[in-house]
């Protein structure tokens, strides 16, 4: 029953904010604010420049800002997991795909790092043999990587011209 209300509240609270995120970044809604501090500018004489005046602005700037930084978050969290989701079916479904990469964003930022660096020596391996197009697995990237280096000696060896890719 609990989990009921909370997963009702969470439903309404993430449709709520999905609605004023795209509201608020609209065009309509930048014309009106700036419409808003246009009018809070034009009234400074009659207010002769007040602290209340200018009070007025400042707090109605800070609530605003304070929350639509949670609705917005909450919208971007919900995205974020959405295409997390659809990376991972996409990674899964692709039998030449490292399934290590599947939920990824739970990694550390030190696992991350690493990971990071393997991608780094996959992309200076591909520039090294001329091969940008090919793609592969971290996991087969070194042994693919050695394997042509020990093919292309043995073809030197022999006096056979270096493989050439088509571009």
């Amino acid at each position: 029953m609990a989990t009921d209300n909370i997963s009702k509240s969470s439903r309404v609270f993430s449709n709520f904010s999905a609605k004023i995120t795209k509201v608020a970044g609209s065009s309509w809604a930048f014309v009106t604010a700036c419409a808003v501090v246009l009018v809070w500018a034009v009234t400074g004489p009659l207010f002769h420049y007040s602290d209340t005046w200018q009070l007025v602005i400042n707090t109605g700037t800070t609530v605003i800002t304070f929350l639509m930084v949670f609705l917005i978050q909450q919208s971007q969290n919900k995205d974020t997991v959405a295409l997390h989701l659809k990376m991972n079916e996409l990674i899964a479904s692709n039998s030449a795909a490292s399934n290590r990469l599947v939920n990824i964003e739970d990694l550390t930022e030190e696992e991350l790092a690493v990971l990071k660096k393997f991608y780094t020596e996959l992309s200076c391996l591909s520039k090294e043999n001329k091969d940008v197009f090919s793609t592969h697995s971290i996991d087969e990237a070194k042994q693919n990587y050695h394997e042509k280096k020990r093919i292309k000696q043995r073809d030197e060896a022999m006096g056979k011209p270096p493989f050439q890719t088509s571009n």
